[in-house]
């Protein structure tokens, strides 16, 4: 799974790049669990559309304190998802997001793992709508071709485990070209804007009820 998070508001023009990854992967039940926090999900998404950046600015874009922004970077740091950038001191130091994506497993036969997998991924699924939930309401100054350009719908397709992942596959594939224009302004055509694209796609047992 990958989740591009910025705050997950949260992508953007510092992204990390060059010789850094281009995701982490998490696999550490505590680690799992560490990130499973709407703050910590937010923060790291934030620094890869804006940073670097200190916990001064990090509570100015949250509205959080520094204090509370200053201890969820420490943890953050400490299971690899963002570390200190070069200059400051203190709370004025500077922090980096360490790759582009989060990943974690879809599976574990581990039950710990796959504990902390669900949680997590219960948490991201929750700030995601939160978030769509959030634009929903000010849609009135959104321009009339951006309206009709954007998708909000649903389909129930039948298909093996197979198929879908190749699915999966192929959309990541349709992607990725556009991926390089998050950390780098000068490839982003003129009147391009931020969007954010949810991929979901699950096995739903309770559909062919609903059809009876």
């Amino acid at each position: 799974m990958e989740e591009n998070m910025e705050e997950n508001e949260e992508d953007g023009a510092s992204a990390p790049g060059g010789d850094q990854p281009r995701s982490v992967r998490l696999t550490d039940p505590l680690a799992l669990r560490a990130y499973a926090h709407p703050l910590r999900m937010t923060l790291v998404g934030l620094l890869r559309r804006h940073g670097p950046f200190t916990a001064t600015r990090a509570a100015e874009l949250t509205g959080e304190s520094v204090a509370s922004c200053s201890y969820h970077l420490r943890i953050l740091a400490k299971y690899g998802l963002v570390e200190e950038a070069p200059g400051g001191r203190g709370r004025e130091k500077p922090w980096r997001a360490t790759a582009r994506y989060t990943e974690w497993p879809a599976h574990s036969e581990d039950p710990a793992v796959a504990q902390a997998t669900d949680a997590l991924s219960v948490a991201a699924a929750e700030l995601y709508f939160t978030r769509f939930a959030r634009t929903l309401t000010g849609r009135g100054e959104v321009p009339k071709e951006w309206r009709e350009a954007e998708a909000f719908g649903d389909d129930l397709v039948y298909l093996t485990p197979g198929e879908l992942t190749s699915l999966k596959e192929r959309i990541g594939e349709l992607l990725r070209p556009y991926e390089d224009r998050q950390g780098d302004p000068a490839l982003r055509p003129e009147g391009a804007r931020p969007v954010s694209f949810l991929q979901i796609a699950f096995l739903d047992p309770n559909a062919d009820e609903d059809e009876e």
